[in-house]
């Protein structure tokens, strides 16, 4: 639990025009929150979203500093988990904000993980045409991750995040003291989106998290502190150059193409979001060896460090490989009847790889057990 004394340790920009906004990362920060929002945001009012989970760690001490600062909080508590992450969810989080008359200077902000983030987003930017969008986030997942970008939404019986926005939060508010609540499983699913960018983005990084693996695991402040600033300001580099997904930023999605298709076939309840593109992963790695993107020792490193960290690299046997292929055709990405995969060139590179559905029905087959 955050012990109040507030340190910034790493600060971070999201360039984006007039609309860009700081990541402040360090410890003891959640104790700052309401002169944070303040110094950004002039209102009466803010609308604090969190679930329950997390509502009890820290709801608390969110809703006291921005009460202190002058703010009058609504807490607006959503389920918890993946499962969640609907248009009924989002639904009944515009209709406890509407009950209080909102007007556009208040302030959304989201408590929590990559879920709550991702709804409450949506819902800032559909309030009133949109409304200031503050990510606080708690999990390893949404710190290095979700809450950089502006990618918000819901998921739908069809796929996942079909419905959504892109809505840049005006402030990223990151206390690492929030991890030390997380458990184990969370932790590694967040760790699995912290290979991702080593792997698309950074060797450097990649063989600093081979090095390192059990510190960072431990939660060791500083070498968490470099970790997460690095994700971020990598992300925002990539957000950039190419805000709305156009070309570059589709790099970020290596491993959740098929990883996607995983969560969707799973009912998005038996394996986490991180799990998930840790398949994904594996199996990108695998294919972009196949294709003579990357070497066999590139790919085996990649697939070692997830399964090092305790990460799932097999895709699971129930899942028919028919049925995987069809998931990955009503990917948001499929142009064309072809999905536009991305493949390591190497570590730290990434490049674009068009496949026909029979194309990846086959790759799936003959490399998942790869």
């Amino acid at each position: 639990m955050p012990d109040g004394k507030a340190t910034k340790l790493e600060a971070v920009t999201v360039e984006v025009g007039e609309r860009s906004y700081p990541i402040d990362i360090g410890t003891g920060l959640l104790a700052g929150l309401g002169p944070a929002v303040a110094a950004r945001f002039r209102a009466p009012r803010v609308h604090l979203v969190t679930n329950p989970t997390v509502g009890a760690l820290y709801g608390g001490a969110a809703i006291a500093s921005l009460e202190a600062a002058g703010f009058a909080v609504t807490l607006v508590e959503m389920p918890d988990g993946e499962e969640h992450k609907h248009l009924g969810t989002f639904g009944a989080i515009l209709d406890r904000i509407l009950d209080t008359r909102p007007e556009r200077s208040w302030p959304v902000v989201a408590l929590g993980g990559g879920v709550v983030g991702d709804v409450a987003g949506f819902a800032a930017a559909s309030l009133l045409r949109g409304v200031p969008f503050v990510q606080v986030p708690t999990t390893l997942l949404s710190q290095v991750d979700s809450s950089v970008g502006g990618k918000t939404g819901v998921n739908h019986v069809r796929g996942k995040n079909l419905i959504g926005a892109f809505y840049q939060p005006g402030l990223v508010l990151i206390d690492l003291d929030t991890l030390a609540s997380l458990p184990r499983r969370e932790l590694l699913a967040g760790f699995a989106e912290v290979v991702k960018t080593a792997v698309i983005l950074d060797a450097g990084l990649f063989s600093r998290l081979e090095e390192r693996l059990d510190d960072v695991l431990r939660l060791e402040p500083g070498i968490m502190a470099e970790v997460v600033a690095r994700c971020c300001a990598l992300k925002a580099g990539v957000v950039t150059a190419d805000e709305r997904e156009s070309g570059l930023r589709a790099v970020l999605n290596f491993g959740h193409t098929l990883g996607h298709a995983v969560e969707s076939l799973t009912g998005y309840s038996a394996l986490l979001h991180g799990e998930a593109v840790a398949i994904g992963m594996a199996f990108a790695a695998r294919l972009s060896q196949r294709l003579g993107s990357c070497t066999a020792d590139e790919a085996d490193r990649v697939v070692a460090l997830l399964a090092r960290a305790g990460l799932p690299v097999r895709i699971p046997p129930a899942l028919a490989t028919e049925a995987l292929a069809d998931a990955v055709a009503g990917d948001k990405k499929v142009s064309g009847g072809q999905v536009k995969f991305v493949l390591m060139a190497g570590l730290g590179a990434t490049r674009f790889e068009r496949l026909g559905m029979a194309d990846i029905a086959a790759h799936v087959a003959s490399l998942r057990d790869a």
